[in-house]
């Protein structure tokens, strides 16, 4: 019996071979059953039971910038590698960006790149669930992310923001926090508190992700934007660090007991954006660098696209 999603478009085999996954005769890749468990749909997997599997992904000029001067953003990526990520959103269970792409970019986070299925296929594609790391709460209601969601067009984001412990936070802060909270959850969002660090004020990534792995989430895609990205690059091999301050509101700082990031996938596009444009790694100490393993490159239109594995 041919399989019930023979002739449908598969995720490109650099993602595949990435995260060693292939769709079987009763399961495509990318595609969402609503009448199974989601933790039976296909994702890569971390060895570690308290966090997610992590693949950080960006795409960045040659000169190694990722958005415009004071973080306007860049359209880099041509329209095939675009469609390598929408691709590769279909194979995790959740997407993440900073506010500060979420209130430069607007962005949608879903998979409308991607080839139409046939008309008379029963099942769509799968949709990543949306996150937002906002320490304090600065995301628009009226967002595109919001606004999808309640036209039914994608799912309920998660809005992650700082618990604060101590005393010290004025009342004031701590009541418009909490209007800003609300009038997000009117609009559809689920607000998800993570310990801050007090000497800082930053939520660190391993407890993130703690949270995120505790609320069923097994697969995470960081795709930025460069606060984040340097802050999960610092994170990446699991050592500790001292936390520094920076505009992400996330602490580097990681508990010992392994890596933070699995798998990169970097789109590099072939043009120069020159100093005003903003890199993600600055301040990035080789010590703290993560070794990386090729796994394949390939190009797409006109954009090279490397995937690797942290080891």
């Amino acid at each position: 019996m041919p399989s019930p999603h023979q002739g449908l478009p598969e995720p490109p085999t650099i993602l595949q071979e990435l995260y060693a996954l292939s769709s079987t005769p009763e399961t495509h890749l990318s595609v969402f059953y609503p009448d199974r468990d989601p933790s039976t749909h296909p994702s890569p997997a971390s060895s570690a039971t308290h966090k997610p599997f992590v693949t950080l992904t960006f795409a960045q000029s040659l000169d190694a910038k990722i958005a415009g001067a004071g973080g306007k953003q860049l359209i880099l990526s041509g329209k095939e590698s675009m469609v390598m990520t929408h691709w590769m959103r279909t194979l995790h269970d959740a997407i993440l960006v900073g506010v500060g792409t979420a209130l430069n970019d607007d962005p949608q986070l879903n998979t409308r790149h991607l080839p139409p299925l046939p008309t008379d296929y029963p099942h769509p594609y799968r949709l990543p669930r949306p996150i937002i790391l906002d320490t304090h709460l600065r995301t628009s209601p009226e967002c595109k992310l919001l606004k999808n969601f309640q036209a039914g067009r994608g799912r309920r984001p998660w809005i992650i923001c700082a618990r604060h412990h101590t005393p010290t936070v004025d009342e004031n802060i701590r009541r418009q926090k909490q209007n800003r909270a609300t009038a997000l959850e009117t609009a559809g969002s689920r607000v998800i508190e993570v310990d801050a660090d007090n000497a800082t004020g930053m939520i660190s990534i391993p407890s993130l992700l703690a949270a995120l792995r505790a609320d069923g989430v097994r697969s995470l895609m960081v795709e930025g934007g460069a606060q984040v990205i340097g802050s999960f690059l610092s994170a990446a091999k699991g050592a500790s660090e001292t936390p520094s301050r920076d505009n992400s509101g996330f602490s580097p700082k990681t508990a010992a007991g392994g890596k933070i990031v699995d798998a990169l996938v970097v789109t590099v596009a072939p043009t120069l954006v020159g100093d005003a444009g903003v890199g993600y790694g600055p301040c990035l100490l080789a010590n703290v660098l993560p070794k990386l393993e090729h796994v394949r490159t390939e190009v797409f239109g006109p954009d090279a696209v490397s995937a690797l594995r942290v080891v």
